[in-house]
């Protein structure tokens, strides 16, 4: 069985939110000096094809688009265990929305081969959208299961576990076929083995260019958009602290919830 998993890398979602910086021009984060990581659902993601390799063979292949310090984020996949990974990167797919980057990976998991399945994260942990999955099926022709938190292969189909508003549901659908994996206590990332860090490490990840690909150029890039950023900005968090005193516990419990009430948070 061969498997993608499409992995973005983004700005480390721990460090301080001071640090989170806009361009103005753009609207996009500025990530000169900040830690980068893959995208936490992409992880899920990568566990998941991990799991499925150990139960039915195959090789699994990670795939990004992104700029050159993305190839990290491939490395730091192959160290979990991927057996492969390929970084497209151009100038002219810089500003993609989401539908130009469903297209440029739709056009890279063509040039890589044939393959069963295809696994996104659910949702990305930078901008927060949720349609690269859905798209990339579209491009693709192919099903797209989306919030599956568990999945099963046999028999070239995937019996899927979908999170719903009001609890699961168990769907079946033909391979090929994309799905996007949400957290789920089965899914949660293993931690690299050294030896794997250190043989990725001395991996050769190639770097694909749109031209490779057979890419359409109106369909990539800022003139491609079909998507209006309208605006971005960081939220904005006001905090104090009170100090509620009092000479004995029950005076200070009492006197904390007189103010609480005074909040109306009681």
């Amino acid at each position: 069985m061969n498997i993608v998993v499409c992995i973005k890398q983004i700005i480390d979602p721990e460090i301080p939110a001071e640090q989170f910086r806009l361009d103005p021009a753009t609207k996009r984060q500025v990530r000169g000096g900040l830690s980068l990581v893959i995208s936490a659902y992409d992880q899920n993601a990568l566990e998941v094809a991990l799991q499925l390799r150990e139960k039915a063979g195959g090789k699994i292949t990670a795939l990004s688009v992104g700029e050159p310090e993305a190839q990290g984020a491939v490395k730091s996949a192959m160290g979990m265990g991927i057996d492969a990974g390929v970084l497209v990167r151009d100038p002219l797919l810089a500003g993609s929305d989401s539908f130009g980057v469903a297209h440029v990976l739709a056009k890279a998991i063509q040039k890589i081969g044939p393959t069963d399945l295809i696994l996104t994260g659910c949702v990305s942990g930078d901008t927060g959208n949720k349609i690269v999955g859905p798209l990339l099926a579209e491009e693709l022709g192919v099903p797209s299961l989306t919030f599956v938190s568990r999945i099963e292969v046999g028999d070239g189909r995937v019996v899927a576990r979908r999170i719903v508003e009001d609890g699961y549901q168990m769907v079946e659908a033909p391979m090929p076929v994309v799905a996007s994996i949400l957290s789920d206590d089965t899914n949660v990332p293993r931690y690299s083995k050294l030896k794997d860090i250190m043989a990725a490490a001395r991996k050769t990840v190639p770097v694909w260019k749109a031209a490779d690909l057979g890419v359409d150029l109106s369909r990539v890039g800022r003139a491609g958009h079909r998507l209006e950023l309208r605006d971005v900005a960081p939220v904005q968090r006001d905090s104090r602290c009170e100090l509620v005193t009092g000479d004995t516990p029950a005076e200070q419990a009492e006197r904390l919830a007189t103010r609480l009430r005074e909040l109306k948070v009681l």
